[in-house]
């Protein structure tokens, strides 16, 4: 598929008619008060926005890859720790539905699904980061249960959300094929979540570490076989880098479009600063690798939807680029407004500091950029 059908045209207007309604309205206070938008959350979920994902088979809406991308790409567009709802329950849940049991995907994609429940997804360590197999986080066999002791970090919208997909050392011995994958509930004995980091964008997502105390689970709850959890994880990541680059085109077009608005109104001179030759090249600019950066996520969701072998190259280059891009904008868009860009009356002084986490989540850019040269130079 070249490009969106109509159906996902429609998709895009439904999802631009909630988020410009109740989403928007509530960004700015989401970022000042650095708390979970709520109301953001319900609005998305009465419209099946928030995990739109899940596969009707589950209750849920069912979407595919480009239909999930334009979800989030619009809720960007106007709040960029709202289009972390979608975007983390698909990171979490995508191994239940790629790698999970049936009783797994049975207990816990239609919570997902219904809004019930949100999911996260726990990797990341505070002494492992881009370095997964140094992970230190342990579950050990005990009889038909695992127990779980370790420490995750930079964990989205935990204490949040109801279920975690956790990742943790099962053969100490075997480096990354010693890792198993899990299903952890908030609710199980053991499990607690440190203060919300104070960080510099996304800030209505709260970003917390998340606490293994010898956390008792069903064997049950392993997704996959015992050892395959880096795997697991990697394929994982391959389908949603393609969300972080939709997120990063929306908050982009977010960026371009209010920077848009305000060039045509603002004069200097006698005359919009729009009329300006200098500018004019800079909104050329912006809205050339916007779309340079639209048509590589596209593309690279198309590849995900049919599971392609080049999907690992397309995802970390899609997700670079697009998060690069939007880096660059929402940074020349802060520019077009000179003074007021700077400050907090005005949302590109938001959507800049919401952009720089896209180049670094997920995989930071620099990992991005060895995961595409050993792709190129593997073929």
């Amino acid at each position: 598929m070249y490009r969106p059908n109509d159906e996902h045209d429609a998709f895009r207007a439904a999802v631009r008619e909630v988020c410009e309604a109740k989403v928007a309205p509530r960004a700015a206070e989401a970022d000042e008060l650095a708390e979970f938008p709520k109301a953001s959350y319900e609005a998305l979920r009465a419209a099946d926005f928030h995990a739109p994902h899940v596969p009707e088979a589950y209750d849920g809406v069912g979407a595919d890859a480009l239909a999930t991308v334009i979800v989030i790409e619009e809720i960007a567009r106007v709040c960029a720790s709202s289009s972390l709802i979608p975007a983390v329950n698909k990171l979490a849940s995508l191994c239940w539905i790629n790698q999970g049991s049936e009783e797994i995907r049975q207990a816990y994609l239609p919570k997902l699904a219904s809004g019930e429940s949100m999911a996260s997804y726990c990797l990341s360590e505070p002494e492992a980061g881009s370095d997964v197999a140094s992970m230190t986080t342990k579950a050990v066999a005990d009889g038909d249960d695992f127990v779980i002791n370790g420490v995750k970090r930079w964990i989205s919208n935990a204490g949040v959300s109801d279920f975690y997909t956790v990742f943790a050392v099962t053969d100490p011995d075997a480096r990354t094929k010693g890792i198993s994958a899990f299903v952890v509930e908030k609710a199980d004995a053991g499990v607690s979540f440190g203060a919300p980091e104070k960080k510099l964008g996304i800030k209505g997502s709260p970003t917390c570490e998340v606490y293994f105390d010898n956390v008792r689970i069903p064997a049950s709850r392993m997704i996959g076989a015992p050892g395959t959890g880096f795997v697991t994880a990697m394929k994982t990541l391959d389908h949603t880098r393609i969300t972080i680059a939709a997120q990063a085109l929306g908050i982009a077009q977010g960026a371009l479009d209010y920077a848009k608005g305000y060039v045509k109104e603002r004069k200097q001179f006698g005359q919009p600063i729009a009329d300006f030759q200098g500018l004019q090249f800079m909104i050329a600019d912006m809205g050339m690798k916007l779309e340079a950066a639209r048509q590589l996520t596209y593309a690279a969701a198309a590849k995900s939807q049919r599971n392609d072998a080049d999907l690992t190259y397309f995802g970390a280059a899609a997700k670079c680029f697009a998060s690069d891009v939007a880096m660059e904008i929402t940074t020349d868009a802060v520019q077009l407004l000179g003074g007021y860009g700077y400050t907090k009356d005005y949302p590109l002084e938001r959507m800049m500091r919401d952009a720089k986490i896209t180049q670094i989540y997920e995989g930071t850019n620099q990992v991005q950029r060895i995961v595409m040269a050993r792709q190129l130079l593997k073929n």
